[in-house]
């Protein structure tokens, strides 16, 4: 996937205020519109500058968008960072002069076909009328997942200061992440949303679980893997070895005659919830080096007496 950089798209400097960035799309809708314009990329460039301006006019995905940093290059080969929109705020921000339908595959995959998870159509307020929900993702440990937690987060919520310039306000709150929690389900804070107009309560912060790249285990669903090393005597004669698990170690039976990539199941041991998930261990025969002379003769041994072919069912 190419990276969109937006800003040269539109011509203007990563600093740019919220008019500046407004003038310069209309400049360049003008140039590139397809009934004006003669030049053979016309339609192609419209679309462009008008999905650079469908980020850049709103402070909540540009302010996402920068989070990528200014290091990459247009058409760079990219692919968004786990958890990048983690930690913002999202409260808006529906499409608009931008039709969502052309967007690249480098917008969805930041935003997604309708703005992604933060970005809700707005609404329209009346002098009553309850205030907008707002949105963010929070990343999670798998450990605090899996036995709950209480954590202090910091969200950030972009706004335009009176100079026109994008800027960030902070705020910090405490929640509670209740165990057994899975990827992309969400907290909800009743009253911490947008303030209502007249006398209409708050809306509320919904809070979507991104859980964190384990240094051991991978989630699927409530299920979690980790692969084991094993020695090749563990795998052939079968052996009691030592398991990580999210509730601490046990001890498992490897069956004898095991091979690399055998899964084996420990039931239960997964995210906690009415139907618990299991963790699957995946077995990886790991062979020691042969470092002394002793060492590799026991190794000429073995291939003298299980006269072995690893590629037999390859025919070779």
């Amino acid at each position: 996937m190419e990276y969109k950089d937006y800003y040269k798209i539109m011509g203007v400097k990563r600093d740019a205020t919220q008019n500046e960035v407004k003038r310069a799309y209309r400049k360049l809708a003008r140039k590139y519109h397809p009934d004006v314009s003669k030049a053979s990329d016309a339609e192609e460039r419209f679309k462009e500058v008008g999905e650079a301006y469908e980020v850049l006019k709103d402070p909540e995905k540009r302010a996402a968008y920068d989070q990528l940093g200014s290091n990459w290059q247009q058409g760079q080969d990219f692919q968004p960072p786990p958890g990048w929109q983690d930690g913002f705020e999202f409260s808006g921000g529906g499409y608009t002069e931008a039709n969502s339908a052309h967007f690249s595959d480098f917008f969805e995959d930041l935003f997604g076909r309708a703005g992604g998870a933060g970005f809700q159509q707005g609404r329209q307020y009346s002098f009553q009328m309850k205030g907008e929900d707002h949105h963010a993702k929070v990343g999670v440990s798998l450990e605090d997942a899996y036995h709950g937690a209480t954590r202090a987060i910091t969200l950030k919520m972009p706004e335009v200061d009176a100079s026109g310039h994008l800027v960030t306000r902070e705020r910090k709150l405490n929640i509670k992440i209740p165990k057994g929690v899975t990827q992309g389900q969400r907290i909800r804070l009743r009253g911490q949303g947008g303030p209502g107009s007249g006398d209409a309560p708050a809306g509320d912060l919904y809070l979507e679980i991104d859980l964190l790249p384990h240094s051991i285990y991978t989630v699927d669903g409530r299920d979690i893997y980790v692969d084991l090393p094993v020695s090749p005597w563990e795998a052939a004669l079968g052996e009691k070895v030592s398991i990580p698990t999210l509730g601490g170690k046990v001890e498992m039976k490897i069956p004898a005659g095991s091979q690399s990539g055998s899964k084996l199941r420990l039931k239960g041991r997964g995210i906690p919830a009415k139907k618990k998930g299991d963790q699957f261990v995946v077995l990886k025969i790991v062979t020691p080096e042969a470092k002394t002379e002793k060492q590799k003769k026991l190794y000429r041994q073995m291939r003298e007496e299980m006269n072995f072919n690893p590629r037999s069912r390859l025919g070779v």
